[in-house]
């Protein structure tokens, strides 16, 4: 009986007629709210920039062009090192934060571990407060990791609110039971960590990967304060450079007879869109491999009982 009812609890069937329907519109407008944009940017891209100036933003463009990559792509090598710069910083730091992510997470939720209020109260302070931007740049200026590939990596190593959300994890999912057996049967705190503890925790770790693969992909402002040589300039802050040269080109600050030439051809406006379709184009590749334990590696644990 009690089975029968938790199972019909969770199931849509719950739901009256109404409230079904009306909540299958309201998730339906909502995807939409988020495809629908990401639609206009990829079609603008697509649009001859004199067309767009006459027509505006249009889901079927007027005159589809492909002049606006063919600008990026013109500085081609700068762009392919970039892409290898911010694909190696994002897989090498993903996988060095999960990893000392889990390590820090992991004691912390034991509850017969001493000092572990402690350390959570150490991780939530830095969730309030920091040092500013001077003392975090000293830091890193001598420790020697100035225009150093380690620069770009360091700095996003570890995430509060990931440790936070790992926490949580293992302390509302993984049994105490499970560890105590492990240790009756003479495993190691390393091993019951490496053999149970990690395959067991698949969802959140796909959950703060994703994070942090959004984190260090996105990443242009550590480049702007740390790197100063092109060849560990990674992708993103490539296009920034792109985009801050076009508005300042725009701007009417500029010597107005030396660039007139350049505006006519310069795709102001399509030219940014492409860059986005650019900078967003492997996070969409990835994602969809990740997605199935993303929404269970947040609210696994959320509830107990």
């Amino acid at each position: 009986m009690t089975k029968k009812k938790n199972n019909r609890l969770k199931g849509p069937q719950s739901l009256s007629p109404a409230a079904y329907y009306s909540l299958i519109i309201f998730l339906t407008l909502l995807s939409l709210a988020c495809v629908v944009p990401l639609l206009l940017v990829i079609m603008t891209s697509l649009t001859d920039e004199a067309s767009l100036t006459v027509y505006g933003y249009q889901f079927i463009p007027q005159k589809f062009s492909l002049y606006a990559y063919n600008y990026l792509l013109n500085d081609f090598d700068k762009i392919a090192r970039g892409y290898g710069i911010s694909i190696f910083v994002t897989i090498v730091g993903t996988v060095s934060s999960l990893l000392l992510t889990s390590l820090f997470a992991y004691p912390v939720s034991r509850s017969d571990f001493p000092y572990r209020n402690l350390f959570a109260f150490i991780v939530f302070f830095t969730m309030l407060f920091n040092g500013g931007l001077v003392p975090w740049y000293l830091i890193y200026v001598n420790a020697g990791l100035k225009d150093t590939i380690f620069a770009l990596i360091l700095p996003s190593l570890i995430i509060p609110f990931n440790l936070i959300i790992m926490r949580t994890f293992f302390a509302n999912t993984i049994p105490p039971a499970l560890v105590e057996s492990a240790k009756i049967d003479g495993a190691s705190e390393w091993r019951i960590y490496a053999q149970i503890i990690m395959p067991l925790s698949l969802p959140v770790l796909a959950t703060v990967g994703l994070f942090q693969m959004l984190i260090y992909w996105n990443d242009w402002y550590t480049s702007l304060i740390f790197i100063s040589s092109e060849n560990l300039v990674n992708v993103q802050y490539l296009l920034y450079r792109v985009i801050n040269n076009i508005n300042y080109l725009t701007s009417g600050f500029a010597n107005q007879q030396a660039i007139d030439g350049a505006l006519k051809t310069l795709p102001a406006q399509t030219v940014r869109m492409a860059m986005a379709v650019v900078g967003i184009g492997p996070i969409i590749i990835v994602y969809p491999f990740i997605s199935k334990y993303f929404v269970k590696g947040l609210t696994v644990g959320s509830v107990k009982g």
